[in-house]
Formats: structure tokens, C-alpha cells, sequence
């Protein structure tokens, strides 16, 4: 038991440690402070390549886990390959099953940039060979040396029908024969008129006709099928000669790429066989112009390529980091145009996703936005675990609209993931994701404390010169870097610890900037962080003002002077998220003969959280094992958060429970102007716990309305000195001796600064208190048994 001095009350920086008067002479910060471990195992990740090793960089919001994993990939990935590009390409075998093709770095845009010259010249060269004199000589003698052969057949199936009675005319639905009679062609009325027997002749003589002409109409029909296939055999090699040098010229610059020269092959065929949309069609005027030159375009498309991932300008392996990590911006998309209302796409509307562009590189996300988008964590795991990316429409894949889209040849996928988040995001995967734990093995955990020593002191001077730096801040005196290095302490509840939360640091950098150039101050002193630190409180604390002022009107009952048997203050800490304060309470304990033993009148009233129910069971094991060893423990016991509306958890005040207890049990009363903080064992002896720097102040500002005495104080577990980072109020109230720190070991220490009693006249008085209870209820037991056996 003792009571702290104040240079034990917060961690004190002395501005003459440093070896300068301003930031302005010092050098900036290179790299992370005080991550040691997270740096080995960020190197671990980085270097090892194997299947299942991407990396989870788990820690506290504001450590600089994003920034970290940016400087350490973009460290290392100059240093490595570049990947290829990669483009699809159409499919003409499966029009709806695009081809993916990679080349190396820069041929894929060049590739795009020489098919698209290539249909341009196609454009021209087609049309210009279709429409010269050689073509038109050519195609004439063709066309002349068939119809000839064509004539004669002609004119032999003339003289045949002749010979039968006939003529031959032409009509709309084909060549007829005509019966002709005393050389005149009858029509078929007079044909009808004519008598059974003539009718009968003629159609013997048109069987016989038509039997013997048979063979001449197929030697025609076999003179327009040579007379088409000598034509379609001039205008292949017409097209070739056309089109043969332009894509010969393609295949020697990409005769390395097998995938290419297949593609090639494909693009001459197509266009052989399609030699016809691109002959000029100037006597076509046509009245629909732009439909025909719209069809037109839609057909050259086929032809084009589309650049899907282009690594020209990339420097080493690719670094992607995706802030907006839904769906199509992961894993890629098919857009869509509407046509007429029908929504319609081709390969040229595939887009990459982040995915794509990382491959062969690394891409950095955080884990939160990856588990918040839908569908994404699936199809992100799906991915590492078969190492290969296919683009799907989303919508369609899980059934939600049904739509025609592409299937484009998914890409072989080789990319190290960087996953950010906290350590609860990476537990709850870890545990009840099977896949997690093989897709991520390489755990990167950061610390949110650091060690108090001289190279960290160093390093954060040099920090907050980075950041004068890089946010254009006034320098820091060598006095408010000391202040700046005292609140990392307070952040980090620990005066032998610096805080790793540097958003923290550096949003109390930008506000002493602030109120430096409000003072007109050319750099920024104690003075200005002082200023910062309680602004910003100031912005955050009204709920903490308000609690002070029900304490001030009496709304909230609590007693910080005079002395009350089975009353003691206790301490809790309110987070609201961007403020904590510590928040006294009155804890009352009544006592009476009975065998309840001790009851938690909040866990009765379902207000109580388990930790807070345990707390109380040890209260009753103590007492027990002190006090109740000769005769059975006869004892019911109230304990209530006196004015406590929203629900008690943790056990940090089960000491001040017990402390209540025994002034209860002993009759002795308990000093109303010191407050305890601290859990208990069943041996009495005193535990840390949390926010103790928190509670002090918060009990202080209560003693601070009603008038300090000089006898008030508070109580702490001797284990939680060291986390005391007082503000200096409160620090100059106790070297004034209006305020006291007290620390304690065991209970009895803690009861004999609380009393002022002796524990051993206490332990007495306590033992005495619960024989007598036992006596009450054994003599109660036989008189209720005698008058039953009456």
C-alpha cells in the first residue's frame, strides 16, 4: 500500500533529450516504427510464392496497416517480371466464347494498333481489287466462255422441242413448253378445245420431250454451277491477292505466338468467305444508309481486338489497390448497350477487373469491403483455388436474371492477395471459414503499442517531420514534439508504450499546426499541442459534461466526502466510440442473516454481463475461505449499482463489491472521497484492469464541483501504475495534496486506506458479525423444529 508520487502519474518527455530546437533540422522518417514482427512476416509473405500464401494484415484501425502494405509491395515490385498483356480476340468457331490470348508486354496494344490498320487497308485493298479491269477481263471471259457452251445447249433444246411441236418460252416461273399447231402456238384455251385424241398426242410428244431434254437442262444447270464456282475461285484469289500480303505481314511480326498465327488463319477464312461486305456498293442507294453502314461496322468488329489488360507502361510486377471492391470491379464485367430494347454485347465489351490487371503482381483490398460486397468473397476464393479467372455476367451466374451473354476463356491467374482488416474480421474467417485458413497463411499482425526507448523517441520526431513534410505543417519545437510523444503515451494507456495508432498522432499534428497559425507562431510549441489536445475533447465530451452537471444538481446521488458503512464509489469508463470518460458509481451493499448468500441484485434484474456475475461468485468464495472456516457461511447480501440504467459487465469492480461487503459485515464505515478500481481473487488479492487513467479523471472532475478537500482520491491495482497518463489537472491537484493516488495489493490494504481501520480489528469484527448470523438462524432452526415436534 502507497500512495503514488507525482512524478509516477504520467510519462514525463524532457525536450532537452533532443539534439535539435526544430523539426526543420532533422531528417524525415523512412519506413514503419515499431512494427518489428509485422515487417518480418510481411517479407515472409512477399517472398514466398506457393499456392495458398497470400497475406492477412490484421491490427487496430490507424496503425498504417494500408500504407505499409502499399511501401512494402511497391518496394519489391520493380524488381520483378512484367506480365504479359493480355487481349480477346473473337471466336469464329463459337462466336459466344471470346479467346483470350497473352503476348508480352506492349504487343498486345501493338497487336490492337495492327488489326485495326489492317482492316482499315482491308477497306481499301478489297474494293480496289473487285473493282479494277483485270477483275472485270477476267470475270467477262469466264462468264462469255460458259455462256457460249450455254448458248449451244440452248439452241439444241430449241431444235429439240421443234422436232417434238414445241416452242420454248420464258416466264416468270421458269422456261414452258408450247404446243404448237400448223406452226402457231395455241394458247390454253384453244388447247382445251381441241379433241381428246389430239390432246392425247401432244401429251405423249411433251413426255417424250421432256425425257430427252432432261440431260441438256442439266448440262445447263451444270454450265451455272461451273460458270459460280469459276467466278467464287477467281474472287478467292482475287481476295487473297487482296488480302494474302496484309495478313502475311501480321504472321511474320507475331510468328511467335502460336495463339495468334491460329487466330490469323481464322481471320483469313472469315474473310473469304464474307468477300462481299466489303465490295463497294455504289449502285446500291440504298434509302437505308446509316443501317447498312451500322451493319457494316458491326461486321468489321469481329475483326478488332480488345486490349484487356495492357502492361506497356507497367514498371516490374503490377500493384493494384482496389477501394471500390464490388463485384464487376474485382472480378470484371460484360457491358451491355440496348438495341432497340434488347440488350445486346460482344467481346469487346469485356472489362477487367482489379484481378486481372494485379495478375502477376499483387493487389491490395480491404476485407471488410470484400465480405460487405456481394458475391465477391466467393467468386475472390473461387479464383486463388483453381488459379484462374472467368468473367461472368454476375446477375446470371447466381440466377438472378436471365440474359444471353458471352463465356469469354477464363485467364490462368497468378496474383498475391493482400487482405486488410481487424483481428476480429480475421478470427471469425479463420474459424468458421474452412477456405480462409488454406488461401491465407501468411498472418501480418500489428501491434497497436510500441516500446518507450530512445529510438522510438527518435523515430517519432522524425514522423512528425515526414508529415510536416508531406501536409506542408509548420515545424515542431523541440517542446511540442515532447508534448506530441506524451499524448502517444496517454493513447496507448501505458507509460512505458507508444501508441502505433498514428492516425491518432498525426490528427493531433494537424490541429497544433492549426492553433499555431491561430497564435501566429512560425512553429508549433507544447503550448499549441496542449491547446489541440483539449479541443479536441472539447468537441466530443458534452455527454461527459452533462453527467457532471445531474452530479452537480444532485440528480445523481453520490457522496464524495464524509464516511458511510456498506457505500463505497466505484469507477467505470463510458466509450462512445470518439470519447471515453470515466463515470463514478455508487455501489451500496446491505447484509442480514440468511442463506442466499451473496446476490447481484443487477443479475437478478437481467442487468448484469457474465463476467460482472462471476466476479460477485468470487466475492462469496472469499469471504468463505476467510471467515468461514469453523462454522457454515449463514449469510444474504445485496449488492446494487446504485442509479444504473443501461446494464454493468467486467469484474473491475468486484474489489469495490467486496470492500462494500465487508464495511457491511464489520459495521465500520468507508470514506466517501476515495473511489476504488480493481478486480478481486478469492484470496483477496487486487487485479488489474482497464481504463484506471480514465476513471481517476472522471472521479476527480466530480470531487473537483463539490470542492476539493485534500483527503479525496482514488484506488488502483498496484499493477496498473504504470498505465497511469493523468492529464496535468489532475497531476497538479496531487502535487498540491488535494488529490491522491493510492495503490494496493490486496484487499486488506485496500480496506485499511479506505477505513482507516486496522484489517485485523475489521477481520474480527466481520467473523463475529457472520457467527452471530449463523447463531440467529441455528437458534430460528430449533425453535421451528421444536415447535413442529409439539
Amino acid at each position: 500500500m502507497k500512495e503514488l508520487s507525482v512524478d509516477k502519474l504520467k510519462k514525463y518527455i524532457d525536450p532537452n533529450l533532443f539534439n535539435f530546437e526544430t523539426t526543420e533540422t532533422i531528417k524525415p522518417l523512412e519506413g514503419l516504427i515499431g512494427q518489428e514482427r509485422a515487417k518480418e512476416s510481411m517479407e515472409f509473405g512477399l517472398k514466398i510464392k506457393q499456392k495458398g500464401y497470400n497475406i492477412f494484415i490484421t491490427g487496430l484501425t490507424g496503425t498504417g496497416k494500408s500504407s505499409f502494405a502499399l511501401n512494402s509491395v511497391n518496394k519489391i515490385a520493380p524488381l520483378e517480371k512484367v506480365p504479359d498483356d493480355w487481349v480477346y480476340v473473337f471466336n469464329f468457331d463459337k462466336p459466344s466464347q471470346p479467346i483470350a490470348i497473352n503476348l508480352k508486354p506492349g504487343d498486345g496494344r501493338q497487336f490492337q494498333n495492327d488489326m485495326r490498320d489492317f482492316v482499315e487497308q482491308l477497306q481499301r485493298e478489297v474494293p480496289k481489287a473487285f473493282n479494277s479491269k483485270s477483275y472485270d477481263l477476267q470475270k467477262n471471259e469466264i462468264v462469255k466462255k460458259f455462256q457460249d457452251r450455254k448458248n449451244e445447249l440452248i439452241q439444241e433444246l430449241n431444235e429439240l422441242a421443234k422436232n417434238f411441236g414445241f416452242v420454248l418460252k420464258e416466264t416468270k416461273t421458269g422456261i414452258v413448253s408450247i404446243p404448237v399447231i400448223d406452226g402457231k402456238q395455241i394458247s390454253n384455251e384453244e388447247y382445251e378445245q381441241l379433241e381428246d385424241e389430239k390432246r392425247k398426242e401432244i401429251e405423249t410428244k411433251a413426255v417424250n420431250f421432256e425425257e430427252k431434254a432432261l440431260q441438256i437442262w442439266k448440262d445447263i444447270q451444270n454450265i451455272d454451277k461451273e460458270t459460280r464456282d469459276a467466278i467464287h475461285e477467281l474472287d478467292n484469289n482475287v481476295g487473297l491477292f487482296a488480302v494474302g500480303h496484309l495478313i502475311d505481314d501480321l504472321r511474320e511480326k507475331y510468328g511467335n505466338y502460336n495463339s495468334v498465327m491460329k487466330y490469323l488463319d481464322s481471320v483469313q477464312k472469315d474473310i473469304l468467305e464474307n468477300l462481299d461486305n466489303f465490295r463497294s456498293d455504289d449502285e446500291e442507294d440504298n434509302q437505308f444508309p446509316f443501317i447498312i453502314k451500322r451493319n457494316k461496322k458491326d461486321f468489321l468488329k469481329k475483326y478488332s481486338v480488345n486490349l484487356f489488360v495492357d502492361n506497356s507502361h507497367t514498371n516490374g510486377a503490377p500493384v493494384v489497390v482496389e477501394y471500390n471492391p464490388n463485384y464487376n470491379n474485382v472480378l470484371g464485367s460484360i457491358e451491355y448497350e440496348s438495341d432497340f430494347g434488347v440488350a445486346i454485347t460482344d467481346f469487346t465489351k469485356i472489362k477487367a477487373g482489379a484481378l486481372h490487371k494485379a495478375n502477376g503482381g499483387y493487389i491490395i483490398l480491404q476485407a471488410k469491403d470484400i465480405l460487405t460486397y456481394p458475391y465477391v468473397w466467393d467468386a475472390l476464393k473461387r479464383t486463388l483455388k483453381t488459379d484462374k479467372i472467368a468473367i461472368e455476367n454476375v446477375t446470371s451466374s447466381y440466377g438472378l436474371l436471365s440474359i444471353s451473354s458471352l463465356k469469354p476463356e477464363p485467364i490462368e491467374l497468378n496474383v498475391k492477395v493482400i487482405l486488410i482488416g481487424t483481428p476480429y474480421l480475421y478470427y471469425i474467417l479463420y474459424n468458421y471459414d474452412d477456405d480462409f485458413k488454406k488461401l491465407f497463411k501468411v498472418k501480418v499482425d500489428f501491434n497497436d503499442v510500441m516500446e518507450l526507448n530512445d529510438e522510438n523517441i527518435s523515430k517519432m520526431a522524425s514522423f512528425i517531420k515526414k508529415h510536416c513534410i508531406e501536409d506542408k505543417l509548420r515545424p515542431f519545437h523541440n517542446t511540442g514534439v515532447a508534448k506530441v510523444i506524451e499524448y502517444s503515451t496517454r493513447v496507448s494507456e501505458d507509460q512505458n508504450k507508444l501508441t502505433t495508432q498514428f492516425n491518432d498522432i498525426v490528427e493531433i499534428l494537424y490541429e497544433s499546426n492549426i492553433w499555431a497559425e491561430i497564435d501566429e507562431s512560425e512553429v508549433v510549441m507544447a503550448k499549441h499541442v496542449e491547446k489541440a489536445i483539449k479541443e479536441k475533447i472539447k468537441r466530443v465530451n458534452m455527454i461527459e459534461e452533462k453527467y457532471i452537471d445531474y452530479f452537480k444538481d444532485g440528480t445523481f446521488l453520490i457522496d464524495v466526502d464524509g464516511e458511510k458503512v456498506g457505500v463505497v464509489n466505484g469507477l467505470s469508463v463510458i466509450n462512445l466510440g470518439d470519447y471515453r470518460f470515466g463515470k463514478p458509481s455508487r455501489i451500496t451493499v446491505t447484509t442480514y442473516p440468511g442463506e442466499e448468500g451473496v446476490v447481484n441484485i443487477e443479475r437478478e434484474t437481467k442487468m448484469s454481463g457474465h463476467i460482472h456475475d462471476k466476479g460477485v461468485m468470487i466475492i462469496t468464495g472469499f469471504i468463505g475461505n476467510r471467515y468461514a472456516l469453523d462454522f457454515p457461511l449463514t449469510l444474504s447480501a445485496r449488492i446494487c449499482f446504485e442509479q444504473l440504467y443501461e446494464g454493468v459487465e467486467g469484474d473491475s469492480a468486484s474489489s469495490t463489491e467486496l470492500y462494500g461487503l465487508l464495511s457491511s459485515l464489520a459495521d465500520v464505515p468507508i470514506k466517501q472521497g476515495i473511489a476504488v478500481t480493481g478486480s478481486v481473487n478469492q484470496f483477496g488479492v487486487i487485479q488489474p484492469v482497464g481504463g484506471v487513467t480514465h476513471k481517476i479523471e472522471g472521479f476527480y472532475k466530480l470531487c473537483k464541483v463539490k470542492g476539493l478537500t485534500g483527503d479525496q482520491g482514488v484506488i488502483i491495482p498496484e499493477q496498473n501504475s504504470n498505465n497511469l497518463v493523468l492529464d496535468d489537472e489532475v497531476i497538479d491537484a496531487c502535487k498540491k495534496r488535494k488529490f491522491h493516488i493510492y495503490t494496493a495489493k490486496t484487499i486488506d490494504e485496500g480496506m485499511e486506506i479506505l477505513t482507516g481501520e486496522k484489517m485485523s480489528v475489521i477481520n474480527e469484527r466481520v467473523k463475529s458479525k457472520l457467527k452471530s448470523f449463523y447463531d440467529i438462524l441455528t437458534r430460528d432452526k430449533e425453535s421451528a423444529n421444536k415447535e413442529r415436534n409439539v
